[in-house]
């Protein structure tokens, strides 16, 4: 998995409005509207108008992506050690959903992103889609989950939270906390599996 340093690899599908969402694929543009979902615990949480889950009996995991400022980065080896926790939470709170690697039939494409702009400047945030700029300006951090159809690449849903703000590393002065670390991959962990049960009818 390659890590992001000011990119928008992961940050390219990401976006918040409930109507009038435009997507860019390559020159041509898409206009997807979602609705805000109201049963749920997390910060924001949209699903597409229409998004028909019934199609899936399994989901297609994804690597997360993990986005820092490139001066504000923790070490390759921590952020190798994130995702393992967070990984590791993720599949323990997944049980009774079949898990796969590859593109199948039936499988819904999970897609998990980590963006933390705690200690990003200014300069950082002009990189990002504009419709992003709200949720990744710095000083803040936030958990993103996306919901896809890997055939079409079409975004079913979208969810947020940032209650949650472990502290990483990013000097030679300073540790990560680990055990916030696994606080927060469990609680992210337990809030995206209500969510995929509120939409999939778990």
């Amino acid at each position: 998995m390659t890590v992001i340093h000011k990119s928008k690899t992961y940050l390219h599908a990401l976006a918040f409005a409930t109507t009038g969402l435009l997507l860019a694929a390559c020159t041509t543009t898409t206009t997807q509207s979602f609705n805000v979902s109201k049963n749920t615990d997390l910060e924001a949480a949209y699903v597409a108008t229409d998004a028909d889950f019934s199609r899936y009996d399994k989901l297609l995991a994804r690597d997360m992506g993990i986005f820092f400022p490139t001066d504000a980065a923790p070490s390759v080896e921590d952020q190798r050690r994130t995702r393992q926790i967070f990984r590791e939470a993720f599949i323990a709170e997944l049980s009774g959903y079949s898990i796969v690697r590859e593109k199948s039939p039936g499988a819904l494409e999970v897609q998990a992103t980590l963006i933390d702009y705690r200690n990003a400047s200014g300069a950082d945030v002009p990189g990002v889609r504009r419709e992003l700029k709200d949720i990744a300006r710095p000083g803040a951090i936030m958990f993103l989950m996306e919901l896809k159809d890997p055939e079409s690449g079409e975004v079913l849903a979208r969810a947020a939270d940032s209650a949650s703000a472990p502290a990483f590393s990013t000097s030679a002065s300073t540790t990560t906390d680990w055990v916030a670390v696994e606080t927060a991959a469990a609680r992210w962990a337990k809030l995206f599996r209500n969510f995929l049960d509120e939409n999939l009818k778990k």
